[in-house]
C-alpha cells in the first residue's frame, strides 16, 4: 500500500448546489501521485457520494483501497439493523461492492460492532476489521482492543506534535502486526499556521522535504509501525504536496529528534493544541451549516 492516502473530513463535505471541480482535482492529483487509499465516514457529511461520484467519474473506483467506519448501535444490544443498513448506504454511496477496510468509528458500540465486523470478513462483505479514534486519551482503550487479537488495522493520532503514539500504542501494533493509518498529521492545518513565513529548515533537504507539509509527513512516516498517513486537503495544490513526500528518503531516528528539536524552537508550537482546528480556512458543507445553526441556536 502506498504510504500515503488522504481523509475526507470538512474537506469533501460539499452542500448540494457548492462547486465540486477543484475536490475532483484534488482527487485526480492524489491519484496521479500514487495514492490509493482513501478514508471516509458516514460521519464526513456529504464525503462518501462526492468521492463515489469522483471516483466513477475517473474511473478508478474499483482500483481505490476504501477505508470506511461505522458509526451506529441499534434497537437494542446486539442489534445489527442500524450498522446493516450504514454498510449498505455506504457501499451505494462509494459504488462498490465490497469495502476494503472497516472500522468501528471513534469505538462507538464497539462491543457490538467489531464481532459484526469480523463476521462480515469472514463472509466476504469487507476485507479488513480496524478501530479508529482522533484522541489521546482514549490511546490506553484503543491498545486494549490491540493487544485483544484479530484486528487488522488501527487508525490513530500522530504528528510531529503530538507524538503519544509513540509511547504505547505504536510499539504494540508492532508486536501485534497490525497496520496503523494516521490521522490528523498536520493537526488540522495548525502545524502549517505556526511555520508560516518560514522555510524549512536546511537540513530537511537531506531527506528531500523540500516543502513543511513533506517535512511533516514525513516525520510521521518514519516510525516504522506506520502504514498509512491520511492527509485531507480541498486544495490541489497541497494534494500534489502531500503525495510528493513519498518521494526520496525518510529521517532516520536522529534526524527525527533534530526536526522535533527545531520545531520546538518555533513560537506557538507547544501550544497548538489551544488554538481552534483550521485556521483561516471555512468549511461549509452539511457540517459547517449544522453546525453554523447549532451555534447560532446556543
Amino acid at each position: 500500500m502506498p504510504a500515503i492516502g488522504r481523509g475526507t473530513f470538512l474537506t469533501f463535505d460539499l452542500l448540494p448546489d457548492a462547486k465540486r471541480n477543484a475536490l475532483r482535482q484534488v482527487m485526480q492529483a492524489y491519484w496521479d501521485g500514487g495514492a490509493r487509499l482513501i478514508d471516509t465516514s458516514p460521519l464526513d457529511g456529504s464525503a462518501e457520494i462526492a468521492v463515489g461520484d469522483f471516483a466513477t467519474a475517473l474511473g478508478i473506483g474499483e482500483q481505490m483501497f476504501v477505508a470506511n467506519k461505522i458509526w451506529a448501535t441499534g434497537d437494542y444490544l446486539a442489534d445489527e439493523s442500524h450498522i446493516r443498513r450504514s454498510l449498505d448506504l455506504s457501499e451505494g454511496h462509494l459504488s462498490r461492492s465490497k469495502i476494503d477496510l472497516m472500522q468501528c468509528h471513534s469505538l462507538i458500540n464497539i462491543d457490538v460492532v467489531l464481532p459484526y465486523l469480523r463476521a462480515w470478513k469472514r463472509e466476504g462483505r469487507i476485507r479488513y476489521t480496524g478501530v479508529s479514534h482522533r484522541e489521546n486519551v482514549y490511546h490506553p482503550v484503543l491498545a486494549s482492543w490491540v493487544e485483544r487479537g484479530d484486528l487488522d488495522f488501527l487508525q490513530v493520532n500522530y504528528s510531529i506534535f503530538n507524538r503519544a503514539a509513540e509511547q504505547m500504542l505504536l510499539p504494540m501494533t508492532q508486536r501485534r502486526g497490525v497496520a496503523v493509518n494516521v490521522n490528523m498529521p498536520f493537526e488540522k492545518a495548525r502545524l502549517f499556521k505556526v511555520v508560516e513565513g518560514r522555510d524549512p529548515p536546511t537540513f530537511a533537504r537531506e531527506f528531500g522535504a523540500e516543502t513543511w507539509a513533506a517535512f511533516f509527513l514525513k516525520y510521521v512516516l518514519s516510525h516504522p509501525a506506520v502504514t498509512c498517513v491520511l492527509p485531507a486537503t480541498s486544495n490541489p495544490a497541497h494534494a500534489k504536496e502531500n503525495v510528493a513526500a513519498m518521494k526520496g528518503p525518510l529521517p532516520d531516528e536522529a534526524t527525527g529528534r533534530r526536526m522535533v528539536a527545531h520545531m520546538d524552537g518555533i513560537p506557538g508550537f507547544s501550544t497548538i493544541a489551544e488554538t481552534p482546528w483550521y485556521p483561516g480556512k471555512r468549511y461549509m458543507g452539511l457540517i459547517g451549516r449544522s453546525q453554523a445553526q447549532l451555534k447560532a441556536r446556543s
